[in-house]
């Protein structure tokens, strides 16, 4: 079975390295699919879950919060200035920060501080989705 190999990087460490026959990730246009022998390609990601299937149909999903994509016919690079496994997904964690960072936007006067709070707000929502998302496919 043709494989490919994956590596999905954040600026602190290397969160996966291995081979995949199957990624699944979130592009600026929806999702992508990315199989063994794909056409090269780089574009930009959104934040949302990374789908990993391994060789033996497990897969593995890590949160990114948007980034960079690099795809060749036998490997595919994705890097994210912040990526947490899924495992390690916190949603009601997600939900407090979301709420502070509410707050915080309430009383944000300067133009570039809303900027910087809605972006912040964008990513939690994100999180704190995926973590749900994550949650239901275990349940089933």
């Amino acid at each position: 079975m043709a494989t490919l190999k994956v590596d999905v990087v954040s600026a602190e460490k290397s969160l996966y390295a291995g081979q995949a026959k199957f990624v699944v990730l979130p592009g600026e246009s929806g999702e992508l699919g990315i199989l063994p022998g794909h056409t090269p390609l780089i574009t930009r990601i959104r934040p949302g879950l990374v789908k990993i299937v391994h060789e033996d149909n497990s897969e593995e999903s890590i949160f990114v919060a948007g980034g960079l994509l690099e795809v060749q016919p036998d490997h595919v690079t994705v890097l994210s200035d912040t990526a947490i496994r899924g495992a390690d997904l916190d949603e009601a964690q997600a939900e407090a920060a979301r709420a502070k960072a509410k707050e915080a936007l309430a009383n944000a006067k300067d133009r570039a501080d809303i900027a910087v709070v809605e972006a912040e707000l964008e990513l939690l929502a994100a999180q704190a989705n995926a973590a749900r998302r994550l949650r239901e496919m275990i349940k089933h």
